[in-house]
Parts: C-alpha cells; sequence; structure tokens
C-alpha cells in the first residue's frame, strides 16, 4: 500500500531575500563570505538597509524546504513542516507551499505571534552565496509542531541539520526520529551547511545516533563531522552510520553510495550564476527519483542535472521549461 506522502520534511522556516553583491560589500561590513551566519534581528535591519532596492527577490525558503519545493516540481507528493509568524512574510510562505501543492502544518487563520525569520542570500559575481540568517520565530521550532500522522504517513522523514542550533529544533528532530524509526519510516537527514558540523558537532552526532537511512552531505562537511581528511577516509566515516548516502562535489558531481557499492556521477556542464539551493534542489529530486522507482544511480543523474539547472539561474526554484529541459536531457 502506498503511503500518502512520499517525503515529510521538517526545518526552519526562512523568507529568501536574494541579493546580488559585489566583494567589496562583506569587507565593508564585516561579512564572512561563503558561510550561513546565523545574527539577530537588529543585525540583520542594519545589513537590509546597506541592500536597500538591491533585492531581486523575495519567497518562501530554508534547506529542507527548498528540498521539498524541489519534490513537488518533479511532481513528488510532500508534506512541510515548520513555524512563521502572522505577518507578510509569513503569510507569503504558506501561500508559496500551497501553490507548489505541498502539505503543511502551517493554516494561515492560526499562525504565530512574532517575526517571520528571514534570510538574506547574498551572491556574488563568483555565483558563491552567503547568507546572514535571522531565526525569527522559527528560532522557537519545537516538537509541538509535528504532524505525528503526517511522518508515519511518508515514505520518508527528512531533517536538514540547521535544526541542531537550536535546543528545542534538536529535541523535534529526536521525536521525529522516534515516530519515523517506530513506524517503519526511512530517516534521511542532510547536514545542511559546514558551519553547522563545526560549532555543533555534539548535536549532530546526538542525531545521526545509531544511524540513518539516507545523509546527504558534501566533502568539507563529511570531513568535519568526522574528523577524518579525504574523500577515502570520509566514505568509510560514513558507511559507519548511514545506510545510504549522497556526497555532493559541487562542479566535479557527486558520489552516490547504495548500500553496497557507489556511483559516481558526472556532472553536467552548466554556467553557474547563483549556488542558492544547490544541494537542496539535488536531494529533493533524488528523493523523488527514489520514491518513484529509479535506481541510485538514476537519482543521482537526476539530481545532478536538477542542481546544475538551478545554479545557472537566481533562485532555488525550477519551472516547467527547466524541468522539460532536465528531462530531456536525460
Amino acid at each position: 500500500m502506498s503511503k500518502k506522502f512520499d517525503v515529510c520534511a521538517i526545518g526552519n522556516a526562512l523568507v529568501d531575500y536574494e541579493i546580488e553583491v559585489e566583494d567589496q560589500f562583506f569587507k565593508d561590513n564585516d561579512v564572512e563570505k561563503g558561510l550561513m551566519t546565523l545574527v539577530d534581528e537588529e543585525r540583520q535591519g542594519v545589513l537590509l538597509k546597506e541592500v536597500a532596492g538591491k533585492v531581486k527577490k523575495r519567497q518562501g525558503g530554508g534547506s529542507a524546504a527548498n528540498t521539498i519545493f524541489g519534490l513537488a516540481e518533479f511532481g513528488g507528493k510532500g508534506f512541510y513542516t515548520c513555524k512563521v509568524a502572522d505577518d507578510e512574510d509569513g503569510q507569503l510562505y504558506v501561500n508559496d507551499l500551497s501553490e507548489a501543492g505541498i502539505e503543511t502544518n502551517l493554516d494561515t487563520e492560526n499562525l504565530f505571534k512574532g517575526t517571520t525569520g528571514k534570510c538574506l542570500v547574498m551572491i556574488t559575481p563568483d555565483a558563491e552565496r552567503t547568507m546572514n540568517t535571522y531565526l525569527g520565530i522559527t528560532s522557537d521550532f519545537s516538537k509541538e509542531q509535528l504532524d505525528e500522522q503526517a511522518i508515519k504517513d511518508s515514505n520518508f522523514l527528512f531533517m536538514e541539520g540547521f535544526l541542531v542550533s537550536s535546543p528545542s529544533g534538536l529535541e523535534a528532530m529526536r521525536e521525529a526520529k522516534r515516530v519515523a524509526k517506530e513506524n517503519g519510516v526511512k530517516v534521511s537527514l542532510t547536514f545542511s551547511d559546514p558551519s553547522m558540523v563545526k560549532y555543533f558537532n555534539d548535536q549532530m552526532k546526538e542525531i545521526v545516533g545509531d544511524g540513518v537511512d539516507l545523509l546527504f552531505c558534501n566533502i568539507e562537511e563529511a570531513e568535519l563531522f568526522a574528523g577524518v581528511q579525504g574523500m577515502d577516509a570520509a566514505k568509510s566515516a560514513l558507511e559507519k552510520v548511514a545506510n545510504e548516502f549522497v556526497i555532493t562535489k559541487g562542479k566535479d558531481g557527486a558520489l552516490v553510495y547504495d548500500g553496497s557499492k557507489y556511483h559516481e556521477i558526472t556532472p553536467f556542464p552548466t554556467d553557474a550564476v547563483d549556488a542558492t539551493g544547490a544541494g537542496d534542489m539535488f536531494a529533493g529530486a533524488y528523493l523523488y527519483a527514489i520514491n518513484n522507482g529509479k535506481t541510485h544511480a538514476e537519482a543521482g543523474r537526476l539530481a545532478s542535472a536538477a542542481s546544475s539547472k538551478v545554479v545557472s539561474k537566481y533562485g532555488p526554484r525550477l519551472n516547467k521549461d527547466h524541468l522539460n529541459e532536465i528531462l530531456s536531457s536525460l
């Protein structure tokens, strides 16, 4: 009997403000390039004033959200659990989920008091993205927001690593994993960002715990998590904690481990303009494919094509034309 959802995801709900900047902007404003940095509301307000009039786009985002949007764009069935406030950004977020056909725990008539989280996605001419994030109300995301039935009704639970930075988020991850394992739902996890593995290594290892079914990471995150150097050492370490995993390698493609053998996924040539959401889209397309009868190698190919297409444009979303190009390229 098929489940209602391919994936039930939990993560931080953030409205992405996409902004083009030059490298000098980071020097002038003391921003560390290439990383996701958590900031308070006042600091983010200062940066927003500095980029006034330069915001290219505003849309619902967050690591796990981008993955579930990617899944939905390919036709997958997703549920997203998160927390937004009853403000303009919160209403925008709920509408984005609804328009994408993604079911959620949110109700526009019953949102929370506070401020919806925002992520300033600053994109430089080299296509690298730097994020400064004020979590807002999602910093209090907790197990109270979980929909146990949605988890039980899914083939996979998908959790974003960013949640380990908050005690209540970590508790929500623990509880979601418990519900999934007790009900035969596969547990998948993304490390999300090197900073999460570097600064919250103990918390990440606690969530990995006795293992996950499917892990997404890049090579830097894998090395930081395991305290090793090099691809071979990283592979050996991940085999001990994940039944299956994917190590993304940016412009060099990806490595997929299906539980018994490795598949080298070649990259698709692209002219990169914005790396925002590339790893998230890879996970979304991959989860769609393995939920719909594709082999691990086929899933990797689809995911590689999808992430290559995402970096060739601004923002983490694909439209129907992009999807048709991807499918025809395969």
